[in-house]
């Protein structure tokens, strides 16, 4: 199997667990949480890349091109984190869900339109039915869906970017999360002075918990940059359905968000789509295997 595609699937799996994660923090605010996320997030990157001693090849790589690029994927990054810590806490797991559920037709979208990527005839039946999946499950919310916009907005436009970048996966990820971090502490700082400081903690647990997001978060991170700069958009965009679906099952099965049967039409054509793509997938592979010389 293509190692793109490893790194994708093993992105997706980390990220459908993550809710059980944050929900362990669900009394500390989001804001500060994703504070966290960024410092220690920072603190890991930064010491993989001065134990591998890249620190001079990391310097040499950065120009003005690429701190421009990343800029804006940084802010497009913390937008991302903090709608969904907030939405996962507050008992939106199902609709961040469908944020998700979103965002692989948006990373189709920017494929097909700034890409130039192109999908074999079959695949647009998926696209479709993912499609009709994602408006009826909106409709039946009779609102607009505003976490689950954001998410898939925030994180599609971010994956185009991250495609668009000559920085390997640690290199962009340590540079993000710097150009984070200043804004970070001076929240903490903030919040500190006024005594609501979650950090250090009467509780341990909390405190490696806290600790512990820098790794969470940059692990997925640095393989789904590894994945968005080995294959296809449109095919990081489709194995994406395994982290929301892994969400929802999380929403609903562990934390008991309500589920409706209509629902379940909406959520079961979305998942029919991922089916069959793979099941073309597979098939257009065999095929080819089979006419080679």
């Amino acid at each position: 199997m293509n190692s793109g595609i490893l790194y994708a699937l093993a992105t997706y799996i980390m990220w459908g667990l993550f809710p059980i994660y944050w929900k362990q923090l669900h009394h500390i605010s989001a804001a500060q949480l994703i504070a966290h996320r960024v410092i220690w997030s920072f603190v890991m990157l930064l010491g993989v890349v001065f134990v591998t001693d890249q620190w001079k090849k990391f310097r040499a790589q950065v120009d003005g091109r690429i701190f421009r690029w990343h800029t804006a994927a940084a802010f497009l990054l913390g937008i991302n984190w903090l709608t969904y810590v907030w939405a996962v806490n507050n008992g939106y797991i199902v609709e961040s869900s469908l944020g998700y559920f979103i965002n692989p037709l948006f990373s189709v979208f920017l494929g097909m339109v700034f890409l130039k990527e192109r999908l074999r005839p079959l695949q647009w039946v998926p696209i479709g039915l993912a499609t009709i999946g994602v408006l009826y499950l909106t409709f039946l919310y009779g609102r607009l869906p505003w976490i689950a916009l954001v998410l898939a907005g925030s994180f599609g436009i971010y994956g185009l970017l991250k495609k668009q970048s000559s920085l390997g996966s640690l290199y962009g990820l340590t540079l993000e999360t710097a150009l984070m971090l200043l804004p970070a502490l001076g929240y903490l700082t903030f919040v500190g002075m006024r005594g609501e400081a979650a950090f250090p903690s009467p509780d341990l647990s909390v405190d490696l918990l806290l600790v512990g997001a820098g790794l969470v978060t940059a692990l997925p991170l640095l393989t789904f940059a590894k994945a968005a700069q080995s294959i296809p958009l449109t095919t990081v965009g489709i194995l994406q359905y395994i982290a929301p679906t892994g969400q929802f099952l999380i929403g609903v099965l562990l934390y008991k968000e309500a589920f409706t049967a209509s629902q379940a039409i909406g959520f079961g054509i979305i998942w029919f789509a991922l089916l069959f793509f793979w099941g073309e997938g597979w098939a257009h592979s065999r095929a080819k295997k089979r006419l080679a010389p």
